[in-house]
């Protein structure tokens, strides 16, 4: 079987930027349960020691090996090879940055590995999470109680427990980001400090699953304060309900959902952007 992996070096060229980048392809063996991961790792093994990747399977760090594989954003440790050259699992996606050809393959002979698409380029394989962490945190992703501390614990109920659920399973991929077409866009320009040369981009899915997370938390303060943290074009009213996120999550997270029921949330309040 083959492998056409992409290879870029960000710190090669005038400037530590040469942006030209180019498509090597391996051919190797292939063994029954082969995933994604393990042939990248009998690539650099075996036959190119540069080939960079980021992963931390078997670390507590899962979903590190986030990548775009057969134009599809996925974790390469669970993708298993045998699996894409039968066709099997295709994913039907809204068109987003990334998924255009860039290069002639053959999906019954190759697997075609790019880095997450939306995020800045490091070297092969490696993405620039900086700005996903960035927008994760200004969610203000930490739990803040209601109370103080009760002797034993806080109770919640098994309805609550669901719901929370369909979010906390979220292990920070970016597949979700890296297949949302708004994504990576640039906003308009706003008032205040984006008026003076900022400007706000899409949180993007993973940050708002997060938020919605805490906000319909029972444990916290019965407000307001999450849900309107995002009242703007670069939260809740940036998604334009492509569905490309729900699809490609590996744990099942449903951003669109808690989006649609965010809005809803501010409608009744009467308190929509303008």
């Amino acid at each position: 079987m083959k492998l056409k992996v992409f290879r870029y070096d960000g710190e090669s060229g005038k400037g530590g930027k040469s942006g030209k980048f180019h498509y090597d392809s391996f051919e190797i063996e292939s063994g029954p349960g082969m995933t994604v991961l393990s042939a990248l790792f009998k690539i650099q093994e075996e036959l190119d020691d540069s080939l960079a990747f980021r992963y931390s399977c078997r670390g507590a760090v899962c979903g590190s090996c986030g990548m775009l594989i057969n134009k599809v954003p996925r974790l390469a440790c669970r993708t298993q090879v045998e699996y894409l050259l039968k066709g099997e699992g295709q994913v039907k996606l809204r068109p987003f940055p990334g998924m255009e050809e860039t290069v002639s393959w053959d999906p019954e002979e190759e697997v075609l590995v790019e880095p997450l698409p939306n995020l800045a380029k490091i070297k092969d394989l490696i993405v620039d999470m900086d700005k996903f962490f960035k927008f994760y945190r200004a969610v203000e992703p930490t739990f803040k109680p209601a109370s103080k501390a009760p002797e034993k614990e806080r109770l919640m109920d098994h309805e609550a427990v669901s719901e929370l659920e369909k979010y906390t399973n979220c292990v920070l991929c970016a597949s979700c980001v890296g297949a949302c077409p708004i994504s990576g866009k640039k906003g308009d320009e706003g008032e205040g400090e984006e008026a003076k040369g900022e400007i706000k981009e899409f949180l993007g899915p993973a940050a708002l699953a997060k938020l919605y997370r805490f906000h319909i938390d029972p444990r916290e303060a019965d407000d307001d304060s999450r849900l309107l943290l995002a009242n703007d074009k670069s939260g809740w009213w940036g998604c334009e309900f492509n569905a490309n996120c729900k699809a490609v999550c590996p744990k099942g997270v449903p951003p669109i959902l808690g989006i649609g029921k965010a809005r809803r949330e501010v409608q009744k309040l009467g308190k929509e952007p303008k």
